[in-house]
């Protein structure tokens, strides 16, 4: 990535922005109606359900589980890079530690001030609140087992494929530089650390591999056929396949709506959560007008919001995000601060490796 010129390495900054930060909208957008059916949310908002932030915990612009998992995977993964220095390169075992990390702020009143790991991420008070947390994700990462690694043999949670493994998944994608056959593995090898259904961690593969097309300039069509290419090499890829051709097949069938999304599903399953991000992504007119259609519908608003907002913040770069909803969305300079450092790691690591600075701010131990 050193080599690319400077207009490249612009591109992909404001493509990285995008991704996080347009995941978080979605995320925001969706908050406020996770768990209401499209009815009620026309009753309460009108035919057009939401068309804003509504409030959500207390506020508007309110993030979710799905976003703080996606942060402290974009930590993990500096991380990573950051130990490759001295050898230790297992990007897995770093993610954990990770959403370790992730996990205290859903028990802890605040940081832990002891702690020399927490890094600058882990000290973010806004961060220690509980948004409806996934139960595979507390369990995989609770009580005395929490330490062992899950693997694709091994896996944690091994009957689950709730969309928690998917949501957090789009920072993979953002290994630019990477294969996709190697962005696709590291992504199952990071959601068996929660959840071990094939189409759980198949879904998170698939779906990483659609942001790292759409990342290096491809389209999300381009994405999906890899994707679909890299799946049907794996066993048990059958449900995920089957999503990614309903959302294909959905864009083809007419008109875009809230119940054609809901033919998709309701989200709160991987595929399905994936299927709907995708659908709303491929259909929308616009970045808003995406958003809106995946969070307007009977189910996982915040999740398919989210990943559906990854895909079109990673497609059009931070530029394209509607400004209002970037202005009021909690927590914007810890999104926009994480993805310059994770862009920062990839393109100038080893100049930042030996800086106190760095260092305090990811520890590698």
């Amino acid at each position: 990535m050193a080599l690319w010129s400077r207009a490249q390495q612009q591109d992909f900054r404001s493509r990285v922005r995008g991704c996080l930060l347009g995941g978080a909208i979605g995320d925001a957008l969706g908050a406020g109606i996770e768990f209401e059916a499209l009815e009620q949310i026309r009753s309460a908002h009108g035919d057009a359900g939401v068309t804003g932030y509504v409030p959500a915990y207390g506020r508007r612009g309110t993030v979710t589980d799905d976003t703080q998992m996606t942060l402290f995977t974009v930590d993990g993964l500096i991380r990573a890079h950051v130990k490759r220095d001295s050898g230790a390169w297992h990007p897995p075992t770093d993610v954990h530690h990770a959403y370790l990390r992730w996990a205290a702020t859903q028990r802890d009143w605040g940081p832990d001030e002891r702690r020399a790991d927490l890094g600058w991420l882990g000290r973010e008070e806004w961060l220690y609140a509980q948004r409806a947390p996934g139960q595979a994700c507390l369990t995989g990462l609770t009580g005395p087992d929490a330490e062992r690694l899950g693997t694709v043999e091994a896996p944690r949670n091994q009957h689950s494929k709730g969309c928690g493994t998917v949501m957090r998944a789009a920072p993979f994608g953002l290994l630019a530089a990477w294969d996709p056959g190697l962005v696709f593995q590291l992504a199952v090898e990071c959601s068996v650390l929660t959840h071990g259904h094939p189409t759980g961690y198949l879904a998170a593969g698939a779906f990483a591999v659609i942001i790292h097309a759409v990342a290096r300039g491809g389209t999300l069509e381009e994405g999906v056929h890899l994707a679909l290419a890299l799946l049907s090499e794996r066993p048990r890829h059958e449900e995920t396949t089957a999503a990614l051709r309903a959302a294909l097949d959905a864009v083809r069938a007419g008109t875009p709506s809230a119940e054609r999304v809901e033919e998709l599903g309701e989200g709160w399953v991987a595929e399905e959560a994936l299927a709907i991000g995708l659908y709303c992504a491929l259909v929308a007119e616009d970045v808003k007008s995406g958003l809106l259609l995946a969070v307007n519908h009977s189910g996982d608003s915040d999740s398919t919001g989210s990943i559906c907002g990854n895909l079109l913040g990673a497609l059009h770069g931070e530029t394209a995000l509607p400004a209002e909803l970037v202005a009021e969305l909690e927590g914007r300079g810890t999104v926009l601060q994480l993805a310059d450092d994770f862009v920062l790691e990839l393109l100038h690591g080893p100049e930042l490796h030996g800086t106190t600075g760095w260092n305090e701010r990811y520890p590698a131990a």
